[in-house]
């Protein structure tokens, strides 16, 4: 006798089909009725907080360049998960979010692990937000968040699933449907932008991590050199889409927009790609652009154009626009070559103790592995980092795209497990700042359980640095809280089952590094390091 099909077994056939089979959570008893009897072909990934769940899939997800799925406990597990939904919306992620709700014979009478208007709390930050009216709508549904996940500007959507739900009676198969996720721009308006870009005299290029999440490194490269252009790193981007390292790098733009303005003084055009208009952060005043400058912006998302202070948008995917640009510019040869960005690179001959951030990208830099990938949340050193240990490959850095701390530890997590995924070997290294690892430690758990190549390097400043220079800048002393006094950061980690280690040199970082790229588990190495004042 064949067994009747269920909402249950009818969703995870449309999760197959949908090469949705890796799950990451932390379950409640919500979502037992959809865990249970959990299948062989699909893999749980447990983390042990749901904002790391999410940054994990945020991580994974881009690292596959796929949706990913989440299950979250009903209620409070959208709620512990908001901080690092808000990085997978701004960072254009296409996730899948997942939570139980109680029975629906109780919702009726608020019971105790309701999800209180469901749809309603992880607003603004998804796409779209749905609780199905019958049981029989659940595949449907995750169909059309599949759907909407992926189209463009890709992001998450959530899902919220009565637990009495997924063993209702249903006929199968779900529905099947594919979604194209590229818009092409207009090609009249890219000729428009292609003419001003010829006639500039002298053009700079702001490539934004929208490019490099299209595929677009290497176009990139081409459009660069071919108009012979200076190229500025977007202000904080979460995805390199350029390689630091090339001659016509300039660094990266700042932050506010006083410092935007003033980088991009003497160029009669600035064309954005793949990039907002700007991110701004914090305020210092200025012109937004400098005097008989204009802009051009190239973005896939219709809001990033519409909220652009300056220039004028052209919606359409950036590596497909970028590729029609080679061939509508004309060819940059008369135009004299940038000259080359100043880079004093200067480091003392006896080290500091402790350490400065330069000193210890420097050394990094030495013992990095060529195909290695770098997630950064070392939020007031990151200037230091471009320059000392730029980025010179397509997908290998990573950062948070909302501002929030504590994505960085838990997307290490989630890029080791996409390469994996995807067959690749590189290692991973997370450059976490010491108050940033603290919001997400028990992710290195997850690590160590996977035996995932991860070299945390943390550096151990005793302060929340970045604040400290926002206070100086914004004149207000005396703020509280700024200190992180007792932290025993190894210890910690050991106690996660991780490889852990203090170092205070160079040389002993750079042997422990080299020892940890071999080790069989996740390594977290700290090294005490002076506090660096961040470039605002």
């Amino acid at each position: 006798m064949t067994e009747q099909s269920t909402v249950r077994s009818v969703t995870y056939d449309l999760l197959r089909t949908l090469r949705l089979t890796t799950v990451f959570g932390n379950p409640g008893s919500t979502e037992q009725p959809f865990l249970q009897d959990f299948p062989p072909d699909f893999t749980y990934v447990l983390a042990l907080q749901e904002a790391s769940v999410i940054a994990m899939a945020d991580a994974f997800a881009q690292v596959t360049r796929r949706p990913a799925l989440v299950n979250l406990h009903s209620a409070a597990g959208p709620g512990n998960a908001m901080g690092n939904l808000i990085a997978a919306y701004h960072g254009n992620t296409p996730l899948i979010v997942t939570s139980g709700q109680q029975h629906r014979e109780l919702v009726i009478g608020e019971p105790y692990l309701g999800n209180r208007e469901a749809t309603t709390l992880p607003k603004p930050w998804v796409k779209w937000s749905y609780e199905p009216a019958r049981a029989q709508d659940v595949p449907e549904a995750f169909m059309r968040a599949y759907a909407i996940a992926l189209q463009p500007p890709a992001g998450p959507v959530y899902l919220s699933v009565p637990m009495d739900d997924w063993k209702e009676p249903l006929s199968g198969p779900a529905r099947v449907r594919t979604v194209s996720d590229r818009v092409a721009p207009d090609t009249e308006r890219l000729r428009t932008f292609a003419d001003r870009i010829s006639g500039s005299r002298r053009p700079a290029l702001v490539f934004g991590p929208e490019v490099d999440r299209a595929g677009g490194w290497d176009v990139a490269v081409a459009l660069a050199e071919k108009l012979r252009a200076a190229v500025y790193g977007a202000p904080l981007l979460d995805r390199a889409s350029f390689p630091e390292d090339h001659p016509l790098f300039r660094g990266p733009l700042g932050m506010s927009v006083k410092t935007v303005s003033d980088r991009l003084t003497g160029h009669d055009l600035v064309v954005v790609i793949g990039a907002e208009v700007f991110r701004y952060y914090p305020y210092v005043p200025g012109d937004y652009l400098p005097a008989g400058t204009e802009l051009l912006q190239i973005t896939a998302d219709p809001e990033v154009a519409a909220a652009a202070r300056v220039g004028d948008s052209l919606i359409g995917d950036p590596k497909t626009a970028i590729e029609l640009l080679l061939d509508l510019v004309t060819e940059g040869s008369a135009r004299a070559m940038p000259e080359p960005m100043a880079r004093p690179r200067e480091l003392p001959q006896v080290p500091n103790s402790p350490l400065t951030p330069p000193e210890v990208y420097a050394a990094l830099s030495r013992v990095r592995p060529p195909n290695a990938v770098i997630v950064n949340e070392s939020t007031s050193t990151m200037a230091q980092q471009a320059e000392w240990l730029p980025t010179v490959r397509s997908g290998s850095f990573f950062a948070t795209a909302s501002g929030g701390i504590g994505w960085g530890t838990p997307a290490a997590v989630g890029v080791a497990l996409g390469d994996r995924d995807s067959g690749v070997d590189r290692p991973v290294v997370g450059l976490i700042g010491d108050g940033s690892f603290q919001y997400s430690v028990q992710a290195i758990w997850t690590a160590a359980q996977h035996n995932l190549p991860i070299v945390y390097v943390v550096m151990r400043n005793h302060e929340y640095s970045i604040l400290k220079s926002f206070a100086v800048l914004e004149e207000t002393p005396g703020v509280p809280g700024l200190d992180l006094p007792g932290l025993d950061i190894a210890s910690v980690a050991r106690g996660f089952g991780c490889r852990a280690v203090d170092v205070e040199t160079t040389e002993d970082l750079e042997r422990e590094f080299k020892v940890a790229l071999s080790a069989d588990t996740t390594t977290v190495i700290v090294v005490p390091t002076q506090p660096q004042k961040a470039m605002l």
